[in-house]
């Protein structure tokens, strides 16, 4: 009779035990993928431009050969510049372009079209990325003639814009770094377009960060673009479910590299 007792007290701890097992590992499960991080396939870059040295001057863009394009100029209260070098008094460089160099796995193409404004005669902003096969989307905003001229084998558009209000649309056809827009009424005026066949680019904006995400592990080449200072590369590793951080630099006395002739960027005054 004892015998049979303690068989049955044994038999009920062995089950409360298995219960309690099971029970901690579904919880561990489950918690392991609550705390597990978002993208912990991929990871991120975190990068910051850095400007060494003063920047340059911008050169003073003179609109007077278009009357409405000088009278936009004057209600923004400062003197009209080519925004060339752009930095955040703290040496962060706006308008770099970055991406990532090598072949990658297809991924859906953004429906959301990259957009840029004609506004005070200028294109604004000045550098964007895209994919190819996303949208390219123009708005002229100014109450005056624009043109929009990819100077590109390509992406070939040329396109005028008589009244504010008017939108242009392009797909864009193949990768390219970079393309430049130009309006052939205002020779001034200039936008570039840094177009590949993945996701993994970015510009920096106007303290200089810039952020590329979710990126399948691994070390990678990564090229910036600026469009006074030309391109630089270097080599990056991304590990699974981390941030990676890194810094690039630009050395303001480096001689210009600019895709543009700066002789043809100032439009003589006739006011």
């Amino acid at each position: 009779m004892h015998e049979r007792i303690e068989s049955h007290e044994m038999a009920k701890t062995v089950l409360v035990c298995f219960v309690l097992f099971v029970a901690f590992v579904a919880f561990g499960v489950q918690g392991s993928a609550q705390v597990a991080p978002a993208g912990a396939k991929t990871g991120t870059i975190k990068g910051h431009v850095i400007l060494s040295g003063r920047p340059p001057a911008n050169p003073v863009i003179r609109m007077g050969a278009d009357p409405v394009c000088a009278a936009l100029a004057r209600r923004t209260g400062s003197m009209p510049t080519q925004r060339l070098v752009e930095t955040d008094g703290k040496g962060g460089l706006a308008n770099v372009f970055v991406s990532l160099q090598g072949d990658f796995p297809s991924t859906p193409v953004s429906t959301e079209p990259v957009t840029i404004n004609q506004r005070t005669c200028q294109y604004l902003p000045r550098v964007v990325g895209a994919r190819v096969g996303q949208t390219l989307k123009i708005v002229n905003q100014d109450t005056t003639l624009h043109n929009l001229h990819s100077l590109s084998t390509k992406n070939v558009f040329n396109a005028t814009q008589p009244q504010s209000g008017m939108v242009f649309t392009y797909t864009l056809k193949a990768a390219e770094t970079m393309m430049r827009v130009k309006c052939d009424v205002h020779n001034w005026m200039f936008g570039y377009v840094g177009i590949v066949t993945h996701p993994y680019f970015a510009v920096s904006g106007a303290d200089g960060t810039f952020t590329i995400a979710n990126v399948p592990p691994g070390r990678y080449t990564i090229k910036s673009w600026h469009e006074r200072f030309g391109e630089q590369t270097t080599t990056v590793t991304v590990t699974a479910g981390r941030e990676t951080a890194l810094g690039l630099t630009y050395d303001s006395t480096a001689k210009p590299k600019s895709t543009a002739r700066l002789l043809d960027l100032n439009v003589p005054a006739t006011e």
